[in-house]
């Protein structure tokens, strides 16, 4: 696996950073300040960024586990060198988490998995990701997708049909029609 380091983070990867409080950082000038606004402080195991944006930063995408409601506003994040992982457009390298309970759906990269962790889930491209996580935010938050289906318990039948998107390719067409013939 790729070492990332000061040098080549910020090249096409993907990466979680931290939500820490500013006496955290060290009390040093920073070392890098990007033209969007972006300011980088390295240490020797990871780096502190402060930033007002979070999510895809240029040829990466990088988001911030917030402590709280993530709003908008400059938070600081921090990440170790072995949290990058590497990213790109056509690769299937990402795969789909869904919280049922606080209505969160988050996509993680497959090397952020344990060599024994065991998951039926299907890795994803990134659009291929995007797309599908655009589809199961809609089962997820609204009723409207259940007009055609005769169903007894929405809830449990939502669960069903994201449990399909996230460990099958089928369509969610397709899934809906293996319901209805149910």
């Amino acid at each position: 696996m790729k070492k990332y380091n000061r040098y080549n983070f910020f090249k096409h990867t993907f990466c979680e950073f931290r939500e820490v409080m500013a006496d955290a950082v060290p009390a040093k000038s920073a070392n890098y300040k990007s033209e969007s606004g972006s300011t980088y402080y390295f240490d020797d195991l990871g780096v502190f960024r402060y930033s007002n944006h979070w999510g895809r930063a240029a040829n990466c995408r990088w988001r911030l586990i917030s402590v709280g409601k993530l709003q908008n506003g400059y938070k600081w994040g921090y990440a170790l060198w072995s949290d990058f992982y590497p990213n790109n457009e056509s690769e299937k390298l990402f795969f789909i988490i869904v919280d049922f309970d606080k209505q969160e759906v988050l996509y993680q990269h497959k090397g952020s998995l344990s060599p024994n962790e065991k998951l039926s889930i299907i890795f994803r491209s990134a659009t291929e990701t995007a797309k599908r996580i655009k589809q199961i935010k809609e089962i997820l938050l609204a009723d409207d997708w259940a007009k055609y289906l005769d169903i007894v318990d929405i809830i449990s039948t939502r669960k069903i049909i994201i449990g399909e998107m996230i460990t099958t390719d089928k369509s969610l067409m397709q899934i809906k029609r293996e319901l209805a013939n149910e």
